[in-house]
């Protein structure tokens, strides 16, 4: 039975969705401590030894790999997106997502959250949407159904950027051959010092090469979206705290639908991150909603 919403504004609602996918997945945190142990990018950092600047990015990187979860916020502008900002929380094992999300020209719409849990993304609007789907806030997209593997490659989804993680990403200035200090500053209560660099997507390949294989995968689908965003160089900027743990990062270049200029801030790591799926008569099912756009 075909849904009382509206072919253009079930499309619209997708497009949306989709929009927000473009910064909400992935599965490695953003820095950390190999026993677990629950820390907090809050406050002043206890102050470390001085490094070169070489030795310091390396250092944030390494600890980027144990982190189990986080929390961040980001701001700026996506290839062919235009202006986002929002808030997210992320557990890497298991799983599991939630982002809360306004893009520019959204309108009475409002912000767009997202959760990832269970193998689903559920995409939820506000009462404004929820006019337009017939009552029901959110969407959902059945992971397994979209093909998706059972360890959920959110990148399989095809969905722009989807698959990536900020945290991850900020280590890609380890590759850069000009890293250079740029002096100390206080991101979010934090004293840090901060480093810049350029990179390009050439040499992100060649450090690929040493890296272990299960960090290659993932950077190699980062990769994968970059180019096809037509991003062949970024220039880059992070932040670090006194205890060698990536505080904020922010990432430039210039892609074929326009700019990328991406600020992300970490709130705090190795936090419990606790998410839940939307009750199920508020949700429908967004691979058969687009079914009926594709019949209509």
């Amino acid at each position: 039975m075909r849904s009382s919403v509206s072919v253009r504004s079930r499309s619209s609602v997708a497009a949306t969705g989709l929009a927000v996918l473009l910064l909400a997945t992935g599965a490695v945190g953003c820095g950390g401590n190999d026993d677990g142990a629950k820390s907090s990018a809050k406050g002043d950092s206890v102050k470390a030894p001085a490094m070169a600047p070489v030795a310091a990015v390396a250092a944030a990187a390494k600890n980027a790999d144990d982190i189990k979860s986080f929390r961040y916020r980001m701001t700026g502008s996506i290839p062919g997106e235009g202006q986002v900002k929002g808030d997210a929380a992320m557990s890497v094992e298991p799983l599991a997502m939630s982002m809360k999300m306004t893009a520019a020209g959204q309108g009475a719409d409002g912000p767009v959250e997202i959760r990832l849990i269970d193998k689903a993304i559920y995409i939820g609007g506000n009462p404004e949407t929820a006019k337009q789907m017939g009552g029901k806030s959110w969407l959902k997209l059945d992971m397994s159904a979209a093909g998706a593997d059972d360890k959920l490659n959110t990148g399989q989804l095809g969905a722009g950027e989807a698959g990536k993680n900020p945290a991850s990403e900020s280590t890609f200035l380890a590759g850069a051959k000009d890293i250079k200090e740029v002096g100390t500053e206080t991101v979010d209560g934090v004293k840090t010092t901060h480093y810049k660099g350029t990179i390009t997507l050439d040499e992100l390949r060649a450090k690929l090469k040493s890296e272990e294989p299960s960090l290659r995968k993932r950077h190699e689908q980062s990769l994968e979206q970059y180019e096809t965003l037509g991003i062949d160089k970024m220039a880059m900027d992070m932040w670090i705290d006194g205890e060698s743990h990536t505080k904020q990062f922010r990432m430039r270049g210039e892609a074929k639908k326009g700019p990328l200029d991406m600020l992300i801030t970490f709130l705090d790591y190795n936090q419990p991150v606790k998410v839940t799926a939307p009750p199920a008569k508020d949700t429908m099912d967004l691979s058969q909603m687009m079914q009926g756009v594709e019949q209509s």
